[in-house]
């Protein structure tokens, strides 16, 4: 019997990121659907993630957080899917998908809480100055028409959703580069039926 896939989240929240990943990946899976303030602070889920947040995934009695970690894990754990490189080839795939959940991030986030890094202090933060974040990223998504090379990956899961919400929510800029590699990688099935379940929350099974 294959091990239970269980996925927790919330509709709101970064879990559409593993939705979308889960829907590519293709197998079977349990949505658990958790409330801020009420059943994501309550003891069981703590017993999965500590801090509280969503999404997490169990696998049989393995547990993962994070939405790139879990990108990964779930690529590597159902390879039939074609999610992530041949081993040799993952230099691009493992550097855009830290880079993204890394520097990239942080760096959005302290803009939206509008958390200047000064400029005699940018050696100490990782993404150094904004504008060069967001040169980098226009580097990544044109250097080739996925995020890791010829082949649509988990990276561009993790990767292009931090691009697409960005150009959303108006936390990045809007350049050409941008919206063509976003329309490029969301014009697909699975982030279609991610974005159908979510948005009519249900089993997700």
């Amino acid at each position: 019997m294959p091990e239970e896939l269980v996925f927790y989240t919330n509709p709101m929240s970064r879990g559409r990121i593993v939705r979308w990943m889960l829907e590519e990946v293709g197998a079977p899976y349990r949505t658990e659907i958790l409330d801020y303030g009420t059943t994501m602070k309550a003891a069981d889920y703590l017993a999965i993630n500590p801090l509280g947040k969503v999404p997490a995934i169990r696998h049989g009695t393995a547990v993962i957080t994070e939405c790139a970690a879990i990108c990964a894990y779930l690529a590597d754990a159902f390879p039939d899917a074609g999610l992530a490189p041949p081993p040799e080839n993952r230099a691009a795939y493992y550097r855009w998908l830290f880079f993204f959940s890394g520097p990239l991030e942080a760096a959005i986030i302290n803009r939206a809480l509008g958390v200047e890094v000064p400029a005699d202090k940018r050696a100490m933060a990782g993404y150094g100055a904004f504008e060069t974040m967001m040169d980098v990223v226009e580097q990544a998504v044109t250097a080739s028409e996925y995020i890791a090379g010829d082949a649509f990956s988990a990276a561009d899961v993790y990767c292009g959703s931090q691009v697409g919400w960005g150009l959303q929510f108006g936390t990045i800029e809007k350049r050409p580069a941008f919206t063509a590699y976003w329309a490029r990688i969301s014009d697909r099935d699975g982030y279609r039926r991610a974005q159908g379940l979510d948005d009519v929350p249900g089993d997700g099974a």
